[in-house]
């Protein structure tokens, strides 16, 4: 599955295939669908609404996200889609801005390709 995005008005391709779990741990040295599950804990917990939170509770969850989860992920299938992007810190520093909250469920569907059956 492949879909373009808008990161800090720039177009990213992004792509999942059987291989982006692979290149993943091939990258990070850690196991996608672990990470995977960490990334769907992150997104819980945004989903909390921050207003709702009293200051301290906010700064709390803030603390307990693991946003480098995020940002391989991200990476990894940008990587999947283009084979020439930079390694993951030389391409975060092309973006001033990289919002999670906008790019989250943009790679969902992406995500959910790799990992859910097709069984009937």
């Amino acid at each position: 599955m492949e879909k373009t995005i808008i990161i800090d008005g720039k177009e990213v391709r992004l792509k999942s295939t059987a291989g982006t779990p692979m290149r993943y741990k091939a990258q990070f040295g850690k196991d996608y669908l672990g990470e995977v599950m960490k990334l769907y804990q992150i997104a819980q917990k945004i989903g909390l609404k921050p207003e709702g939170l009293s200051e301290e509770q906010s700064l709390k969850l803030l603390e307990s996200i693991d946003f480098e989860v995020f940002y391989n992920i991200v990476w990894v299938l940008a990587k999947t889609a283009n084979k020439e992007i930079k390694p993951p810190l030389d391409w975060l520093d092309e973006f001033e801005e990289f919002p999670l909250v906008d790019i989250l469920p943009e790679i969902q569907d992406l995500i959910a390709s790799t990992i859910q059956t097709k069984k009937k």
